[in-house]
């Protein structure tokens, strides 16, 4: 399917709180560096070491590994990917194996924190974390210094609660959007002007779409928690029942700012267009935690991504977890609208069970 990075992180940590070892094989076989990058290799050793396990064909451009879990433990652990590889996706692989250890964890990531092809942190922050809440999580996530493409030095510091279960969601209720906020950032070098273009353009083209909302988005120069330099926006759009979206675009070299702010704006109404509960990245990071849950959880979205059919799939083959997918069929869904609904196992946590 998707074929990349997010199989191994799935697998891996489905591996570790079922205890059941796993072997992987042809690791992103059709990317144009097939094998493992430093990221997933960092992500894999940080869940060996989390459940005590044994992990064997972990070198970078490695194309199969194996990954026999032990108990998981809580405690401290350090993940470093020494480049600007995201920390947001390595804590997609931690975090699920931290709520099933026997105690709280203390997880020090360190890379990019505003990186390509990945959650940036304040998506993490913003909006996978009050939405993952919902399954009875709980974390707290401490930036302490952000890092961008090429040389990373980012670092977030994750506590994590462990949970006896997870529960189920219901995000089945879009209701209006009532408030629109965001970030639009520069560091380093660059000059605060690209942080105002982002903005500008960001909030002009929202306008066009969405007439009587304040729309606030902060144009920010990253001073001290910040290591390289950089330039991106996160807007954020909330509804009346909770339902967090949002779109977020990176500067690269060669691309006006302008255009950096109408990629995000136009990538967050894409999202709001489609009626579902949560935005096109939510919906594949929940499925691992639906999968978990003890009972029905259920998932209003927009069109389903290939990450998302990625995910179920691995879900399925690992777990007894059973999903479904259908349209729907109400006033306000369109012809992009679409509920999933999984039967969770009711994964436990052997060490809380008791007390």
């Amino acid at each position: 399917m998707e074929g990349g990075g997010q199989i191994l992180r799935l697998s891996a940590a489905l591996s570790c709180i079922q205890g059941a070892s796993i072997k992987i094989n042809k690791i992103r076989a059709g990317r144009s560096t097939p094998g493992l990058r430093p990221q997933h290799l960092s992500g894999l050793e940080l869940v060996r070491d989390m459940c005590n396990g044994n992990l064997e064909g972990a070198t970078v451009g490695s194309s199969e590994i194996t990954l026999t879990p032990g108990k998981i433990k809580g405690g401290n652990h350090v993940a470093d990917t020494r480049t600007a590889g995201s920390v947001g996706l390595l804590m997609q692989i931690s975090l699920p194996c931290a709520l099933f250890a026997q105690g709280p964890s203390e997880l020090c990531l360190k890379g990019g924190t505003n990186a390509e092809m990945a959650p940036q942190i304040d998506y993490t922050v913003k909006v996978f974390k009050p939405i993952v809440e919902r399954f009875g999580v709980q974390f707290d996530c401490d930036l302490k210094m952000r890092g961008y493409y090429p040389k990373g030095g980012g670092e977030v510091v994750l506590k994590v609660n462990p949970v006896k279960e997870l529960s189920p969601i219901n995000m089945t209720e879009r209701g209006n959007i009532t408030k629109i906020y965001g970030r639009a950032f520069v560091a380093g070098v660059l000059p605060f002007k690209l942080a105002k273009d982002m903005s500008t353009a960001a909030v002009r083209t929202i306008r066009k779409e969405i007439k009587d909302l304040y729309i606030n988005i902060q144009s920010l120069q990253e001073k001290d928690k910040a290591c390289g330099n950089g330039n991106g926006i996160i807007i954020i759009a909330e509804s009346s029942t909770g339902c967090i979206f949002a779109g977020s675009s990176l500067g690269k070299k060669g691309v006006y700012a302008d255009k950096v702010g109408i990629e995000a704006a136009e990538m967050l109404l894409r999202n709001i267009r489609h009626n579902g509960c949560v935005d096109e990245f939510l919906q594949d990071q929940l499925i691992i935690f639906m999968a978990l849950a003890n009972g029905t959880s259920r998932m209003r979205t927009g069109p389903i991504t290939l990450h998302t059919q990625t995910a179920i799939h691995v879900a399925e083959q690992l777990t007894n977890a059973k999903f479904v997918i259908r349209k729907a069929e109400d006033e306000h869904g369109n012809n992009d609208t679409y509920i999933i609904e999984c039967q969770g196992v009711g994964a436990t946590n052997p060490s809380l069970m008791n007390k």
